[in-house]
């Protein structure tokens, strides 16, 4: 296990900037994942710490070894930094069989043959695939490529393990299926794991902690629960699946929870508070669509925080859930319920009206104080963005 530690890491291309003074501590032995979408730089970072990019400016140290200091003009090439690789397109040697793609590190390293086959079929047990050395690795399918870019990047026993979206071309039963197996292989090896992704549930799934970026700048780090439930921003918010974040102003704090009216609307929904608020200050109220429930048609109407009444624009059956495009007092909003909730003739259609409560205890309220650019940006396109089916 190898702990990373990351200083002032800056990337430019031309005159622009990829990565913007990137501070940043991996525990030795944790599985940290880069999350993100397209653009924000975790793959840029990936590569920095792996050795494939050259860093602007910056210092990177893995255990005890400085494998990059720009000030001292310091740079260990990849190969030199005992860390393994998996790629999203596998990258493996199409002319070798599955026991030659594995060993082909151990070779490079000079390991003894006899020792090199023990460790190969070590490797290829880990991984499921002991009766499939001689196989050519284009026979295989993706999965099985997937599973021998695995053996591979951990045949060598590495400190650190890289992982660039290597699920991205999977089906999505396989994709969880393979997710399992990378953590399951990183707890028996005791590696530090890096795996960058833009699914936020791959990320809750596999991680020990959670980094989200945004423009080259880590935006909120933290584990799984703390990003899923307590997230700092608009966009963290909508980045971890909050369906729901409706602008508005406070309107009564009591300890950490908090009620805030939503702009240009009568709604008022409760929620608990992820920063220091006052009455009066500007805030966002995030929930998710199953968070939202819809009331019994003899229940209370709508009125206090939290209940709001809306018409249903659109219905979309899933089997175990139904989602609902709801529009109440002008704004829509999303609603999910579970049809082991509902009886067969309960399911409400485009049309109808019904009265809604949003759980105060799994909504939050998140302070615009100290919004980053990116959130300034991602607010003024909310509004919007609320419309568009998800």
């Amino acid at each position: 296990m190898t702990e990373v530690q990351v200083s002032g890491l800056t990337k430019k291309y031309g005159a622009k900037s990829a990565l913007h003074e990137l501070d940043l501590t991996i525990e030795s032995g944790q599985f940290v994942t880069l999350l993100g979408p397209s653009g924000c730089g975790k793959t840029t970072t990936l590569r920095c710490l792996a050795g494939l990019e050259r860093p602007s400016a910056g210092r990177i140290v893995m255990g005890d070894r400085v494998v990059v200091d720009t000030a001292r003009r310091t740079f260990v090439p990849a190969d030199k930094r005992r860390v393994g690789m998996v790629f999203q397109s596998y990258a493996l040697w199409p002319h070798l069989n599955v026991t030659e793609n594995v060993a082909y590190p151990l070779k490079v390293a000079r390991m003894p043959s006899r020792e090199r086959a023990q460790r190969v079929q070590e490797m290829l047990d880990a991984v499921g695939l002991s009766d499939l050395g001689k196989r050519p690795v284009t026979a295989l399918s993706g999965g099985q490529q997937q599973r021998v870019a695995l053996a591979r990047a951990l045949a060598a026993r590495p400190g650190i393990i890289f992982y660039d979206e290597p699920l991205s071309n999977l089906d999505s039963k396989l994709r969880y299926q393979m997710g399992q197996q990378v953590r399951s292989l990183h707890n028996r090896f005791e590696t530090t794991s890096v795996y960058v992704t833009h699914d936020q549930e791959e990320a809750i799934t596999l991680s020990d902690r959670i980094i989200v970026m945004s423009e080259g700048v880590i935006v909120q780090s933290g584990t799984p629960s703390d990003l899923y439930d307590r997230p700092k921003s608009a966009y963290v918010a909508d980045f971890m699946g909050f369906q729901n974040i409706l602008p508005g102003t406070v309107a009564g704090v009591h300890g950490k929870t908090a009620e805030v009216r939503v702009d240009d609307t009568s709604l008022v929904f409760s929620g608990t508070t992820t920063g220091d608020v006052a009455v009066g200050d500007r805030a966002d109220i995030a929930f998710r669509a199953a968070h939202a429930r819809l009331c019994p048609a003899a229940g209370p109407d709508s009125g206090g925080p939290g209940k709001f009444r809306g018409t249903v624009e659109r219905t979309t059956y899933l089997g175990s859930a139904v989602n609902l495009l709801v529009r109440a007092d002008g704004l829509p909003m999303r609603v999910r319920t579970e049809t082991a909730e509902l009886s067969a003739d309960a399911v409400p259609a485009a049309g109808e009206e019904h009265t809604f409560a949003v759980n105060p205890d799994r909504a939050v309220v998140i302070p615009h104080e100290g919004a980053t650019a990116a959130d300034d940006d991602y607010l003024t396109t909310m509004t919007d963005a609320v419309v568009a089916p998800r």
